[in-house]
């Protein structure tokens, strides 16, 4: 069958993967409000399109923190990519390095950083991180990411406990014993005994953190979880890099915005002063088109970069990202805008409720 857009692979992902595995991916905190409202929220946000605008040329080709990519969409961070096909992240890492974007490397990934570098020597990479109660630790994994030549240091901070997952529950979810947390392997037995304590965050941190990352690296902070105007303007504050408003896919806190609607406020706090990312439910390039419009950066995808790997590992992944460097260009000829700069907020109208 040929894959067409997103929901293609989607679809196939759901019928290939094991059903614990197919759960794990798709679950949404509680009753998976805030996951599906993530989608829902673009199709309450609608196009004005100009015409007779000479689009007979275009370009997707933007800039993050100072590099080039050749459309503004990346691979923001999921766990356990060997859950969705035999070679995991190195076959992420080589398809973000094929499309030339970004691609953010979870903490838990089930390969190694060295694994991901070797694999796809000249591609661009962010590192998620979580800050550990023991800050030795978590000190160790920024040296070693810092070593091998990521670009970033991604913080998550809506992580200070796991959102309650039902599915998961009821699976008694764990990562099967011949996958592993690999990038703790050699810095601490127990991360192989006791894996959800490297998985979220020491609960007591707060902006001091910030700082005390700042101290132990040269590279660029930027800050996941933002949804909130507040929290934008503490961001800046703080001397962050760069925000990606998300809510953990709809994972965590069941009830908040979706974070296509709470872009807005934030862009506007941040006054330009750092760059604004967003994830969630981008599933078409009009959706991306929308994002842009609002004032987002880059916007990245999460679950179906998992699907195109469940569909056929590296050449899947490149897929899920041609299909949206595409249909994105598209949107924004057919609306009017021969390169990203022209994406404005003039061409968004909401929904009258």
């Amino acid at each position: 069958m040929a894959m067409v857009c997103l929901t293609d692979f989607e679809k196939y992902a759901k019928e290939h993967l094991s059903k614990t595995a197919w759960d794990y991916f798709s679950a949404g905190a509680d009753e998976c409000y805030t996951r599906d409202d993530n989608l829902l929220a673009y199709k309450r946000i609608h196009l004005r399109p100009r015409v007779l605008r000479d689009v007979s040329e275009s370009d997707t080709r933007t800039t993050v923190q100072g590099t080039e990519f050749s459309f503004p969409v990346g691979i923001s961070t999921t766990a356990y990519h060997c859950l969705a096909w035999h070679e995991g992240e190195t076959a992420t890492a080589r398809a973000a390095e094929a499309l030339n974007t970004c691609y953010i490397t979870s903490t838990t990934s089930t390969c190694s950083v060295e694994e991901i570098v070797a694999a796809a020597p000249n591609g661009y990479r962010w590192f998620q991180m979580v800050v550990y109660q023991d800050r030795r630790l978590t000190e160790q994994v920024v040296q070693r990411v810092e070593a091998l030549g990521y670009k970033a240091l991604v913080l998550t901070v809506d992580m200070p406990y796991l959102g309650k997952r039902h599915n998961n529950i009821r699976n008694q979810f764990k990562l099967p014993p011949h996958l592993q947390f690999k990038n703790f392997n050699g810095l601490q037995k127990q991360a192989t005994v006791d894996p959800k304590a490297y998985i979220t965050s020491d609960p007591s941190i707060t902006w001091k953190e910030v700082h005390w990352l700042q101290s132990i690296t040269s590279l660029p902070i930027i800050i996941k979880g933002i949804l909130t105007k507040e929290d934008a303007v503490l961001a800046v504050e703080h001397s962050v890099q760069g925000i990606i408003v998300s809510n953990h896919g709809g994972r965590q806190l069941d009830g908040t915005l979706a974070t296509i609607d709470a872009l807005i406020e934030i862009v506007d706090a941040v006054k330009g002063r750092i760059e604004v990312y967003l994830d969630g439910g981008i599933r078409t390039g009009s959706d991306v088109l929308k994002a842009l419009a609002l004032g987002a950066k880059c916007v990245f995808i999460g679950r179906p970069v998992v699907w195109g790997l469940v569909y056929k590992g590296e050449e899947g992944v490149r897929e899920v990202l041609q299909i949206l460097k595409d249909e994105f260009r598209l949107a924004m000829t057919l609306s009017g805008c021969r390169n990203v700069a022209e994406i404005n907020r003039n061409l968004i109208q909401f929904s009258k409720l």
